[in-house]
């Protein structure tokens, strides 16, 4: 059986960053994805408000660099889950469960700090290490992203340039 999904877009909120009894750092987030056809009538692309979960490290890493607006690459798995609300009402949710989350876009260069966005980098929560676009990967090992710059030249990084996620 094949439970994968990959989806990008912008999150509606600031991640939420909590910690269970066992102190298990857990993020949740909501990926507003737009769909790739547009509404006949209106012209206009309907959005889906997705709910996402991140535990441990990757869970503190979207905590940590990305906010409200951030463009992010998520792929992990579809989840139902079966809870009962205050009333006593049995409800069902699904959400998506991250093993990965990237930077969809690059950074950007104005003058207001800003989080999210370094090239194609991202946290990789699988064990096998190795290279990840560019990202940190739980195997400790980082490398930089695949993407050129743009006009064809290198530009040094300087302190000013902010931190960098790895």
């Amino acid at each position: 059986m094949l439970n994968h999904i990959d989806l990008m877009g912008r999150l509606t909120r600031d991640p939420e960053l909590r910690y269970t009894q066992s102190n298990t750092p857990v993020a949740t987030f909501t990926l507003a994805v737009d769909r790739d056809f547009a509404d006949k009538t209106t012209g206009q692309r309907p959005t889906d408000f997705i709910d996402c979960v991140a535990w441990r490290q990757t869970g503190e890493f979207v905590s940590k660099y990305f906010s409200k607006g951030s463009m992010a690459v998520v792929s992990g798995r579809l989840q139902i889950r079966d809870w009962t609300d205050r009333d006593g009402n049995k409800r069902r949710s699904a959400e998506i469960v991250v093993d990965n989350v990237y930077f969809g876009e690059s950074k950007r260069r104005d003058s207001a700090p800003q989080s999210g966005g370094y090239g194609n980098g991202g946290y990789n929560n699988n064990n096998a290490g190795g290279y990840n676009n560019g990202g940190y990967n739980r195997s400790g090992s980082s490398s930089y992203g695949s993407s050129a710059p743009t006009g064809g030249a290198f530009s040094e990084l300087d302190d000013g340039d902010g931190e960098l996620p790895f």
